[in-house]
């Protein structure tokens, strides 16, 4: 029996083997040592990596934990008229950011904070397109111009909501509203596509931009330069401290050419009619006023127009986003008369004592069809001053025979028809100058007499806009010194006390034969309104000063030669009514160029509205 079963039979535990035993523990204690002492090893290594190798890169990180870099938005230019009053201001606002990164349920955060503040749909479509452009620590506007009331709720319930602020800022405020609409613009706030057209680094913080008018021209001057600011949060990402500040650089403030007393008098004078005025100084060509109206109120896009608004304004009559002075096509009618007579004087085909005899019928020679006046029966003999005086079609149908279509282009060319005329405003309509080259190019059609004829009362194929025809009345007013007319009157950089005078540029100096010439076509306006035959003679003023002016109708609608246009004509069918006017006569200071849409005559309703314009602004005294 060996002894592993004697021990089992005798019921007595085996002897303790101790070699054995310490041997297994040395073994044991010698790998959990190694193990320690690769632990130890490992964490030396994590140690070094941390404190040494990585040392700036996870420094910069924990400074980041306490401290953030905001851009500060610049104080937007203030925006004035020629006499300093105020036409777009920066009011104080608030508006409701919030921090994705540090909002855990970006959803639920959002429907909560709609059931303090009112957050419609079309506020969160917009805020989810924006958020795109942000990063995720960035701090994203949810809602603009939010009222006291609801700046309250919301500091109530603060506590709730982590990564939601309200932030104080200056918002655009335009106190004239509709007045200026198409001159000014607006502000909006940014898309992806403004940021693709601007310094994105110098918009950081900034979210508004200019949209159209001025503020869209001149965004570069008026927006500035943005600042930085270095702060200290808290683990909430409240702000403890502002650490280091670069102050950002304020945008200029503009001083427009606009007189708001000379608008207003435009604006009032057409009343409820859709048309356009443009006044110009022919002396500089600084615009006095520029009014298109329907027209809109621009605070309604500064904080995010609502659809229901923007639906409202689409619809309505006379499509009021529609600028009808730098867009509006007109056929310019008898306006452009003294500019065909003064291409008559200096081309040597008339002089002043050429004379039509007017019967109140035109034939092409050849042609059965007659090209009537708009006086029945004619006006017997008139020479340059009675044709003017008296509008005669006539005289300007045999001048436009006589003179044809390329040399009356090249001639009218001169005064900018047919061009842009460059006004520090996008999208600037060009009219029509027709010519044999023109036709050819767009309607692969030669040219005809008749068209010729028309074409030297300004009806056919002639286009002018309401800019464009002012400037042009600019040129005759001055004797030949063509502008490219402008709106920005002075500008005053940050830190500056005095503004800048901007000049307009000229176009160019349109070239005079005999100054008797353009003397003669003056005097023919002057007789519109002072002679005892002329179509605009209800607007002379009783005392004080002289206009010299012209009426002119532009066709809408196609009529037989013995219809006539009266009462009972739609609205939509009735002519266009224009007129042109410069004073005081002796001394222009003001022109004016007037459209009332289906006005029906020029004399009678566009007249009366250039009288208002002008008697406001000769009322006045000097600039300030």
């Amino acid at each position: 029996m060996n002894l592993r079963a004697l021990t089992r039979h005798s019921g007595r535990r085996p002897l303790k083997d101790q070699a054995l035993e310490g041997r297994q523990f040395s073994t044991r204690a010698l790998t959990a040592f190694l193990l320690i002492l690769a632990a130890i090893f490992l964490l030396s290594l994590r140690y070094v990596y941390l404190q040494i190798v990585s040392f700036d890169e996870f420094t910069a990180r924990s400074i980041n934990n306490q401290v953030r870099i905001v851009p500060v938005a610049p104080n937007r230019g203030l925006i004035y008229d020629r006499r300093g009053r105020p036409v777009a201001e920066n009011l104080p606002a608030h508006r409701l950011e919030l921090v994705p990164e540090k909002v855990d349920d970006l959803q639920a955060t959002i429907a909560a904070l709609g059931r303090i503040v009112e957050l419609p749909e079309d506020v969160i479509e917009k805020f989810e397109e924006n958020r795109k452009r942000y990063n995720v620590f960035d701090s994203v506007p949810l809602k603009f111009n939010l009222s006291e009331e609801e700046v309250a709720r919301f500091a109530v319930d603060r506590h709730r909501f982590t990564g939601v602020e309200v932030v104080s800022y200056l918002a655009r405020y335009y106190p004239y509203g509709d007045l200026l609409t198409h001159v000014l613009g607006y502000v909006g706030r940014l898309d992806v596509d403004d940021l693709n057209r601007v310094d994105q680094g110098n918009y950081r913080g900034t979210t508004h931009i200019g949209k159209s008018g001025i503020e869209r021209f001149y965004e570069d001057r008026l927006h500035g330069i943005s600042g930085v600011e270095k702060i200290e949060t808290n683990s909430q990402g409240r702000i403890l401290t502002t650490l280091e500040r670069g102050n950002p650089v304020h945008g200029d403030d503009l001083i427009l050419s606009l007189d708001v007393q000379v608008q207003q008098a435009a604006w009032d004078a057409l009343a409820d009619r859709p048309g356009a005025v443009v006044a110009i100084d022919p002396n500089d060509g600084s615009v006095l006023a520029m009014v298109s109206k329907p027209a809109y109120d621009p605070n309604l896009f500064v904080h995010g127009i609502s659809s229901k608004d923007y639906r409202d304004i689409l619809n309505a009559p006379g499509r009021p986003l529609f600028n009808r002075t730098l867009l509006g096509g007109y056929e310019p009618g008898s306006t452009l008369k003294p500019f065909v007579g003064l291409a008559g004087l200096e081309s040597g085909l008339i002089t002043a004592e050429s004379t039509v005899f007017s019967t109140g019928q035109y034939f092409l020679p050849g042609v059965s069809r007659p090209y009537r006046d708009w006086k029945k029966g004619g006006h017997g003999t008139v020479n340059i001053l009675g044709a003017l005086e008296q509008s005669v079609n006539t005289y300007f149908y045999q001048l436009a025979y006589d003179m044809g279509i390329d040399r009356m282009h090249d001639y009218l060319s001169l005064f900018g028809f047919g061009a842009p005329t460059d006004l520090d405003l996008l999208g600037e309509g060009s009219g029509v100058l027709p010519s044999r080259g023109w036709k050819r190019a767009y309607y692969a059609e030669p040219w005809y007499p008749g068209e010729t004829i028309i074409a030297g009362i300004g009806q056919g194929f002639n286009v002018v806009t309401p800019i464009q025809l002012a400037n042009a009345l600019v040129v005759l007013a001055n004797g030949g010194t063509r502008f490219e007319p402008r709106l920005l009157y002075a500008a005053k950089h940050a830190g500056n006390e005095q503004a800048e005078k901007v000049r307009a540029p000229v176009a160019r100096q349109v070239p005079v034969v005999d100054p008797a010439n353009w003397d003669l076509v003056r005097t023919g306006m002057w007789r519109v309104v002072h002679g005892p035959r002329g179509t605009a003679r209800s607007i002379k003023p009783e005392a004080g000063y002289e206009i010299a002016g012209k009426s002119g109708t532009a066709q809408v609608a196609a009529q037989a030669l013995d219809e006539d246009m009266d009462e009972s004509t739609a609205t939509h069918l009735r002519h266009h009514a224009l007129f042109i006017a410069y004073a005081p006569y002796d001394s222009p200071s003001i022109v004016v160029a007037v459209v009332v849409e289906h006005g029906g005559g020029g004399s009678r309703e566009a007249a009366p509205v250039a009288r208002a314009v002008i008697d406001a602004w000769l009322s006045q005294g000097p600039d300030q």
